[in-house]
């Protein structure tokens, strides 16, 4: 399981020790609540970026709460050593996704073009910001924040890092 801490995609964080038998709550970071099942292999990475292998051994939710124990992990002092450790995806686990459903790691350094392929930008980041996706777009004129929805984006080819947007007049002045 090598992998660069950078391109790891948390999945979650620890958040606190539950309980007497090892159980962690953990707060999802992610649109897939499932990725998180009995027997997925995750690295756990601390804030100094440092990662180390482990398996979910259960999940569970409690009063609203996901409950996870990993292997390994039996009593409430183990579980107190994850705390504030992110679960990631190991690269490559990717899930099964809707239809145009692009991910925020996706998007950056794509090339953001109108939709007769005069130059827009290139897309820094995509953030939520009051439960809407917005594409930060780096600019001629600056950084600019374009809704990331439909039908301002027309197309997302994260393969050749091309957004397609069809934006109205002012939108990036």
């Amino acid at each position: 399981m090598r992998a660069r801490s950078d391109d790891l995609v948390a999945v979650g964080r620890v958040v606190k020790p539950h309980g007497l038998r090892g159980e962690v709550v953990v707060a999802l970071l992610t649109d897939f609540p499932d990725r998180l099942r009995p027997g997925l292999e995750v690295l756990l990475r601390g804030a100094a970026g440092a990662a180390r292998p482990a398996r979910v051994g259960s999940v569970r939710t409690h009063q609203g709460r996901l409950l996870v124990r990993f292997d390994g992990i039996d009593g409430p002092e183990d579980a107190e050593a994850l705390r504030d450790l992110d679960v990631c995806a190991l690269p490559g686990d990717v899930p099964a996704r809707p239809e145009g459903f692009v991910f925020h790691h996706e998007v950056r350094g794509c090339l953001a073009v109108d939709r007769a392929g005069g130059r827009l930008g290139t897309a820094r980041d995509l953030v939520d910001v009051a439960g809407r996706p917005i594409l930060v777009l780096e600019t001629p004129r600056g950084e600019r924040e374009v809704p990331f929805t439909r039908p301002l984006v027309v197309s997302v080819d994260v393969a050749a890092k091309r957004i397609v947007l069809d934006l109205p007049p002012g939108l990036l002045d």
